[in-house]
């Protein structure tokens, strides 16, 4: 006998290794592999950018569109990076440019809501049956790019059939616009109020998500309560705390073929605690810092307020004066890039701004500890990448962060399970609290060979969330009957 097989249009703006701004990605390109072992056959819908295309082999063509916000378009079927995917071919939205949602200005496209409407709309037609020999069970949609599919699909024919989850990666991204652009974007204006797509005058694409798709999710279980308080839910913790009954928390994981201390390419490969040394003198040799007897922090970041990174200039020359060291690795406010650079005059700071992928697997190997001091953090990837490295995380206490890593206390280190540091609030006192606390578990060498090796067998990867995602799958298209 065979099990039921559960067909998931997954809908993205983003998804690794094509095209990547950040975890949604991530996500988005590990979820099918993770899902397919569990009965969930996956096909991931995204948007046609220029380098997703030219990755297209042999693509088919397997719908048309005469007229979809401006241009005509086209669905392809086709494989790339272990992925099926369907392609939202529309030259007219994403042949572009820069990047994917932002100009050669750094702002964002003036078009940005009918792009990501499209794909929306696109994805519903697919649920309708656009597509002749494939049809979802559940469209899974991410963020608020693909927050407008349920309301689309609310609305019509296949809404009984098919049913539909919104994932929230970060709440701080809403996918607003103009209350003009309500029939362009094919939004009937009886559904313009608080209960539906409005969000304090303006359209919500998000909202819109959140309020019509079947089931909500976020990356994380503390995100998931955090979303529902008005600190956290950035104007629609009202909205979280209605659909409470319908919303879940599930956390990331990491792809540990890609990121694992022995297999990485970019590295020395170790199985132990003790292989670290090596990769942490090459990591001080290519950042150009001298020997030191601190520990070797590690930083690879968006530089953002979000992130908590100006708490760390104020907190740096704590972990400095305690012999500690800092490499960095990011980009983002000009004015944290400007200031350090400024902190990279000392010795023992060095910074590279930018984004390397490479540089970020050898600093995960060479560093003693990550620093993750987000204000909030969804879930966050790179203390688990830290975990897996044995690279100790120090983390604010919040949202994944609070739910990935077993702070150090006398209760856990008795137990001998911790594997990083927490702190709270998040502020620069605690943070450099924080270091002080690192910089002191980091002068026992037996127990911070511990510490790395409960990190080391810490699980990261897929495994666990991923049934939780199958669950959710089969709970929503169980027929109640």
């Amino acid at each position: 006998m065979t099990s039921q097989v559960t067909r998931v249009l997954s809908v993205a703006s983003e998804c690794a290794p094509l095209v990547k701004t950040g975890g949604l990605a991530d996500v988005a390109g590990a979820l099918p592999a993770a899902l397919a072992p569990l009965g969930v056959e996956m096909r991931t819908l995204l948007p046609g950018y220029p380098q997703v295309i030219k990755e297209l082999k042999a693509a088919q063509l397997v719908a048309q569109f005469h007229d979809l916000f401006g241009g005509s378009a086209r669905v392809l079927a086709a494989t790339a990076a272990g992925l099926d995917l369907l392609v939202l071919d529309a030259p007219h939205l994403y042949d572009r440019g820069a990047g994917i949602y932002l100009n050669e200005d750094g702002l964002d496209w003036s078009d940005n809501a009918q792009r990501f409407a499209a794909l929306s709309r696109i994805a519903s037609e697919i649920a309708n049956g656009a597509l002749t020999d494939w049809q979802p069970d559940v469209l899974h949609c991410h963020d608020w790019q693909a927050g407008l599919a349920p309301y689309y699909l609310a609305k019509s024919d296949a809404a009984n059939r098919v049913r539909s989850v919104i994932t929230v990666h970060n709440m701080a991204f809403q996918g607003l616009t103009s209350v003009e652009a309500l029939e362009q974007l094919e939004i009937d204006e009886t559904d313009f109020t608080s209960d539906g797509v409005e969000y304090f005058g303006k359209i919500s694409a998000l909202k819109a998500g959140l309020v019509y798709a079947d089931n909500l999710t976020t990356v994380s279980p503390t995100y998931a309560e955090e979303l529902m308080t008005p600190d956290f839910g950035m104007g629609l913790d009202g909205v979280m705390r209605a659909r409470r009954a319908d919303l879940s928390g599930i956390l990331n994981g990491i792809d540990e073929t890609i990121w694992s201390p022995v297999t990485d390419p970019e590295i020395r490969p170790y199985k132990t605690p003790r292989g670290k040394a090596s990769n942490k003198q090459l990591l001080r040799d290519e950042f150009g810092l001298p020997t030191s007897d601190g520990p070797l922090c590690v930083v690879v970041s968006r530089l953002t307020d979000q992130k908590g990174l100006d708490l760390l200039l104020e907190a740096l020359p704590a972990l400095l004066e305690r012999g500690g060291q800092l490499a960095l690795l990011g980009s983002g406010d000009p004015a944290l890039e400007k200031a350090y650079l400024a902190a990279a005059e000392q010795p023992n700071v060095a910074v590279r701004i930018g984004y390397d992928e490479a540089l970020s697997h050898r600093m995960m190997a060479g560093g003693d500890a990550i620093l993750v001091p987000s204000r909030f953090e969804p879930c966050g990837l790179t203390q688990l990448y830290g975990l897996r490295y044995g690279t100790l995380p120090v983390v604010a206490l919040t949202g994944g962060l609070a739910d990935t890593v077993i702070p150090a206390s006398p209760a856990t280190l008795a137990r001998q399970v911790a594997t990083g540091i927490q702190f709270h609030p998040v502020t620069a006192e605690a943070l450099t609290n924080a270091l002080g606390k690192l910089c002191d578990l980091y002068a026992d060498a037996k127990l911070w060979a511990k510490l790395q090796r409960n990190a080391m067998a810490h699980p990261v990867g897929w495994e666990h969330s991923a049934q939780r995602y199958a669950t959710l799958y089969s709970n929503l298209t169980t027929d109640p009957q």
